[in-house]
């Protein structure tokens, strides 16, 4: 189940905040590590910070893009700030290691951290199921990337031994979609609220965003995210073609 878990860097400008992130990662038994259009290079620093961890900075995948990095994965969960003017499901530390390993046995899920001075931007953060804040002392709240790395990591190393001693029968398993499922679908939806004119050319993006926001809080399954679908097809067939 760790093996699914990736922590995912957004944007790291120091080397040396990769190589404490891999060390905070490898002593919560935590390997996969991916880094997102990063600023610096896995360098003699890196390695140095990592302290016997280098083998999980080396074996970073560098992609282009947050899309890229969380095609594959069934739950995202962004580190974030409260924020007063994006509003989205939010979850503790703790429900977030629980809910990253209970979904773990389905298939990947991603920890995603922004950039050292300015974290994720909202539209890097509206690509995360969850937002998850770290309850830190209001007074001074400044935790560093590896140190938030190393909380989150922490919790799902928690949640996956008490899974592992769990004495209670198995929850249900329930299957739901990739992030590039749930992309096609928000593609196909603007397209039918466009085509129906339910939404202005001009400014789809705010009623969009909103949608965004209503299915990350429902997590619709695999099954109903087919049949949300088919019912826009068959908008498309029985009332947009007699236009």
């Amino acid at each position: 189940m760790l093996d699914q878990v990736k922590v995912v860097l957004v944007g790291t400008s120091h080397s040396g905040n990769i190589g404490s992130a891999a060390r905070a990662m490898k002593v919560m038994g935590l390997s996969q590590l991916v880094l997102v259009q990063p600023e610096c290079e896995v360098d003699a620093q890196a390695i140095a910070l990592a302290s016997g961890a280098s083998d999980v900075a080396l074996n970073a995948r560098i992609v282009s893009s947050l899309e890229e990095a969380v095609s594959d994965c069934a739950l995202i969960v962004g580190s974030s700030a409260r924020s007063r003017t994006l509003e989205w499901p939010m979850l503790e530390p703790r429900e977030c290691g629980e809910k990253m390993i209970q979904e773990s046995k389905q298939g990947a899920g991603a920890l995603v951290f922004g950039r050292e001075r300015t974290g994720l931007t909202n539209e890097e953060l509206q690509k995360c199921h969850y937002h998850v804040c770290i309850p830190a002392n209001p007074e001074y709240s400044s935790l560093n990337l590896a140190m938030a790395v190393q909380t989150l990591s922490y919790e799902v190393r928690m949640a996956y031994l008490n899974d592992q001693q769990s004495q209670y029968a198995p929850i249900a398993e329930v299957e739901y979609p990739r992030h590039k499922e749930l992309e096609l679908f928000y593609q196909h939806l603007e397209k039918v609220m466009l085509a129906s004119e339910f939404i202005s050319p001009d400014q789809p993006n705010q009623v969009m965003n909103k949608m965004r926001r209503l299915f990350s809080r429902a997590r619709p399954e695999a099954q109903e995210l087919n049949i949300l679908r088919g019912v826009l097809t068959a908008i498309e067939k029985s009332h947009l073609s007699k236009k």
